[in-house]
């Protein structure tokens, strides 16, 4: 069955979608529900839309849905992203990651326009820190990399496993670190001392990143950045 919230935050970015737009295209449940909504309204009012992708399964379920799909570096700027979040707080702050996108969905971002994030309201939080932090770090010397995160940070850092106990690997190959920032007070500085460590690639703090949050509800709550 589907999450009606996502589906109504879904439903309700697709009118950020205008004609000739350049559009990014998010990873995870509530964006696959916007990539198949968006490649119908293409269809049924035959727009020109180009989109470029956060991860290979969403590159690769719009081009099934027949949606132009292009490398990022083919696109100079995005008018708009569409992306989800795995926690929000008021600032429109958020955690990213669970779905292991997080690098390609930060680069993705930061060359859109406009940001939109759409969630159900169980993701929204009055602090971040109830999702476990997501970090993608290279391999070699991840666990040297994991040491810092546990005795240097205290973050109680695990590696994210599949299915069959084998470490997760990102589409570009890497690992993920989970880690605890429920007790952080100031998060602008973790994401400065973490993006500074070397073998880290990435996190998922992302903030002062979002535009737009779009809450599905009936109705859906739009809440715009305050500059």
């Amino acid at each position: 069955m589907v999450n009606p919230g996502k589906e109504a935050a879904a439903t309700a970015a697709l009118s950020y979608v205008e004609d000739n737009m350049y559009v990014g295209l998010g990873t995870g449940s509530t964006a696959k529900i916007f990539i198949e909504k968006l490649a119908q309204r293409v269809k049924d009012e035959n727009l020109t839309i180009t989109c470029a992708a956060t991860s290979i399964f969403s590159a690769e379920l719009a081009a099934s849905l027949g949606l132009k799909v292009v490398p990022l570096d083919d696109v100079d700027e995005l008018d708009i992203n569409v992306d989800g979040a795995d926690e929000v707080d008021p600032q429109l702050n958020g955690i990213k990651g669970g779905g292991a996108a997080l690098f390609y969905e930060k680069i993705v971002a930061k060359t859109a326009k406009k940001n939109i994030w759409i969630v159900d309201p169980s993701k929204q939080s009055e602090q971040l820190g109830s999702f476990k932090l997501p970090i993608e770090v290279l391999p070699f010397g991840s666990k040297h990399v994991f040491n810092y995160l546990k005795h240097d940070l205290n973050l109680d850092p695990t590696f994210r496993l599949q299915a069959d106990g084998s470490l997760l690997t990102t589409d570009s190959d890497n690992y993920i670190i989970d880690v605890d920032v429920a007790k952080i007070d100031n998060l602008y500085e973790l994401a400065d001392e973490l993006i500074r460590h070397v073998g880290i690639l990435e996190h998922g703090l992302f903030m002062d990143i979002c535009d737009i949050l779009i809450v599905g509800d009936e109705p859906a709550q739009i809440i715009e950045r305050q500059n």
